[in-house]
């Protein structure tokens, strides 16, 4: 079943995905060469509990942390460690947060220190992929839209797409119908319709679109060790632009002035 929220149940979600996105600017002012993931982790679940919140991917379906952290070649669902970053190292942070009831849900892929001009690029192009797919999240254009205009964004800078992994509706459930998947053709999928909230998420992989699962049960990575980008955000379909409820602007804020 897919939920189309009511005007108010929007208003909820985007202060739950507010919440996600003050998460990322606290953790992207504390991102650098020495700290671990583990203590990234523990900060955002700190602060995401100050403010009212709960963090939504803690015991999911038995996830032991708050934040799936993935270091370069890692995609997604890295958990949080001992490992201290490195220079050069991309770490995607992928936050949940549940608040009034409605889940939000965002991904940032950050840099730590002076990162190879190949990887910037695949970062760069891995953004722009998701904004290309979130202009095709309007009503009466259909799923494959959205992962058609991913695919050929990414595809044609010669990076590929995973297949496995997808983004999916969000409201008062983490995960709610529809899949929303970062490949397909236009016209085909279930029609958009105004009010329908999902998480846009490319994972766009720098060489083959190959990937393996650790024996953790949750680590995914890149099976030729090539790095991974994934970013993330919760949208509303509207009838002439997509309503973003994530908000990468006060992170790269933060990111401005640690430079």
């Amino acid at each position: 079943m897919i939920f189309i929220k009511s005007e108010e149940e929007v208003e909820l979600m985007r202060q739950s995905n507010l919440l996600v996105s003050r998460t990322h600017a606290m953790l992207a002012g504390e991102i650098r060469e020495g700290v671990s993931t583990s203590l990234l982790d523990k900060l955002a679940e700190e602060f995401i509990r100050d403010n009212g919140g709960i963090p939504g991917f803690l015991n999911y379906n038995g996830f032991p942390n708050t934040l799936c952290i993935s270091v370069n070649d890692v995609v997604v669902h890295g958990i949080p460690s001992g490992y201290m970053l490195k220079p050069g190292d991309i770490v995607s942070v992928d936050c949940g947060a549940i608040l009034n009831g409605f889940n939000g849900d965002s991904c940032y892929t950050f840099e730590v220190g002076e990162v190879k001009p190949e990887v910037k690029a695949l970062l760069k192009c891995t953004k722009e992929s998701l904004y290309i797919g979130i202009e095709q999240a309007i009503a009466g254009n259909t799923i494959g839209d959205i992962g058609s205009a991913v695919q050929k964004h990414a595809e044609s800078h010669g990076y590929s797409v995973v297949r496995e992994l997808v983004g999916h509706g969000i409201g008062r459930h983490l995960h709610e119908e529809p899949e929303v998947p970062n490949y397909g053709k236009k016209g085909k999928g279930i029609k958009l319709r105004e009010r329908m909230t999902i998480a846009i998420e490319p994972m766009i992989n720098m060489g083959r679109k190959d990937i393996y699962q650790e024996r953790d049960h949750w680590t995914i990575r890149t099976k030729d060790g090539k790095p991974s980008a994934h970013f993330e955000h919760t949208v509303v379909v509207r009838k002439d632009k997509a309503d973003i409820l994530s908000d990468f602007s006060i992170i790269e804020e933060v990111l401005k002035k640690k430079v």
